[in-house]
């Protein structure tokens, strides 16, 4: 081909099209992968034991100071108080920044809403896996897309058991969902330096691993439901009449103790009949689900953990190990929604 005298070789037109071509496809990909960032959820876990323990130590060390500064947040739905400490809001700071330090783009949702510039105390996360209190070569190295996680923090699980020195029910957890769903749940115990870390389909710690080698026998007559101290509600009176007169329930604090005494064969269901927040049941959720047994509400529906949700779970609770589509059978239109 000429052109005013310009000799132009068509191959080579067609040569630089190609690489025209190429160059544009190949710079579309990397845009698009530089707008997904993703997230190692190996090291996430690490992260989140790891900030569990850090609030934990502070809620420890209020207790011993005793400098509580205990104020109220108001009245919830049911009409209890809802108190805040200065442990909630030093474990809030310990927890909450240090994960948002470590994981810049993670949507982290807490029960506090203090300011980093509020914030009495400021911990880096150092990735300790000596927390974990197993085998972190056991952990897969996964990354997972940083817009389809939701952090659900809780710094300071049975706040009202904590002003009352009933250290026992007091928690502090981590819940990672995945596209809605618990994949991942850190329940610590402050007080007693016991943590339980469990990955859906995956591993867990050592005292999770063991529940689930050797499994609880919760198969009984006589369910044992365990139920707030401060919402009991209509409870006795209804799960007696679904399952008799010798069913037991027992009050206690904390929505993370409750779960871990599921686990453990102490209660055989975790009921709640109002309103409960997820950044206290995200965590007990997937513990749950990784020994293969069930959270949801009482009609028995899954439980939304995405960021766009609301935080409050209205539809009631319903936890077990087992039997638990017996258990939505035989309180369905029980409770009232």
């Amino acid at each position: 081909m000429n052109l005013n005298g310009i000799r132009i070789n068509r191959c080579g037109l067609l040569v630089i099209f190609i690489i025209a071509v190429i160059l544009v496809y190949y710079s579309n990909i990397s845009s698009d992968n530089k707008s997904k960032s993703s997230t190692n959820i190996r090291q996430l876990i690490i992260g989140a034991v790891e900030a569990a323990v850090n609030g934990g130590k502070e809620v420890v060390l209020i207790s011993e100071t005793k400098n509580m500064d205990l104020k109220s947040k108001g009245k919830t739905k049911e009409g209890a108080n809802d108190p805040v400490t200065n442990a909630d809001i030093r474990s809030h700071c310990a927890m909450f920044y240090g994960l948002n330090k470590m994981f810049p783009g993670l949507k982290i949702i807490s029960e506090e809403k203090v300011s980093e510039a509020d914030c009495p105390v400021k911990k880096t996360l150092e990735l300790d896996y000596t927390l974990l209190h197993g085998d972190v070569h056991q952990l897969v190295d996964e990354n997972v897309n940083t817009d389809d996680i939701t952090v659900w923090i809780d710094p300071l699980d049975a706040t009202q058991e904590y002003t009352e020195s009933l250290y026992h029910y007091v928690t502090t957890m981590v819940c990672v969902a995945v596209g809605g769903k618990p994949v991942v749940g850190v329940i610590h115990f402050p007080f007693t330096k016991q943590t339980y870390w469990a990955w859906i389909g995956n591993t867990a710690s050592e005292n999770l691993l063991s529940s689930k080698n050797s499994p609880v026998n919760t198969e009984s007559t006589s369910p044992v439901f365990i139920v707030s101290r401060s919402h009991a509600g209509s409870v006795s009176n209804v799960t007696k009449a679904a399952f008799g007169a010798q069913t037991k329930v027992v009050p206690a604090g904390g929505a993370g103790y409750k779960a871990i005494q599921i686990v453990q064969g102490n209660a055989t269901v975790y009921i709640h009949t109002t309103n409960i927040k997820k950044w206290d049941i995200c965590a007990g959720n997937a513990i749950l689900n990784y020994l293969g047994g069930e959270m949801t509400t009482i009609q028995g529906d899954k439980i939304d953990y995405s960021s766009t949700s609301s935080p409050v779970n209205d539809g009631g609770l319903l936890a077990s190990l087992t039997g638990h589509a017996t258990y939505v059978e035989q309180l369905k239109g029980r409770f009232r929604s």
